[in-house]
């Protein structure tokens, strides 16, 4: 049961790790990447889709992502839904592809953009503290109740301390390539 729990604490702690992965893979660099579209979703055929359900995206160069609607139809709402997105890029319809043009950040954009970024990794940080303590509240639950012996309970928690401090360290790497990557000129 104990293992268990450990290889449970793992696995949330790993998804943790991979939501401030993709979280900061989708903040602006000054790159054009098909991932600033991500969690843009189009009203279309009677429910909403995301953008990459309805169109080929591609990033054509590094200033520029075209988006390419396999149906005409769909130009319209995916331009609509960009422009509601708030994402500071305008697209430009020429009845065929989309193209969004990402402009070079300015210092003070880069700035602000950091200090989301460090916020994400803040918050996947939190995330993974919340784990241990979760699993450390159990193992303390389970020395009283299943008769687990103090030198197991404090074996298994400095396992789990060790497992925390490996997923806090992911978080901060992908952080410091992410800041790199922004400020990058």
């Amino acid at each position: 049961m104990l293992e268990a729990l450990l290889k449970e604490a793992r696995e949330k702690m790993d998804k943790a790790v991979q939501v401030v992965d993709h979280d900061l893979s989708a903040l602006r660099t000054g790159r054009a990447t098909i991932h600033l579209l991500d969690g843009i979703s189009v009203a279309m055929y009677g429910q909403e889709q995301p953008i990459n359900q309805l169109a080929t995206v591609s990033t054509p160069d590094a200033q520029t992502i075209a988006i390419q609607p396999w149906d005409r139809s769909a130009l319209g709402p995916i331009e609509k839904a960009i422009l509601q997105a708030n994402i500071g890029l305008t697209p430009n319809n020429d009845g065929k592809i989309i193209r969004l043009n990402v402009p070079p950040l300015t210092e003070e954009t880069r700035r602000d953009v950091v200090k989301r970024a460090h916020a994400i990794a803040e918050e996947g940080r939190i995330a993974i503290r919340n784990i241990r303590r979760h699993v450390n509240d159990t193992l303390k639950k389970s020395e009283k109740e299943a008769g687990v012996s103090e030198d197991e309970k404090k074996r298994l928690l400095d396992q789990v301390q060790k497992l925390t401090d490996e997923h806090i360290k992911q978080v901060d790497e992908h952080m410091a390539a992410k800041e790199a990557e922004i400020m990058k000129v």
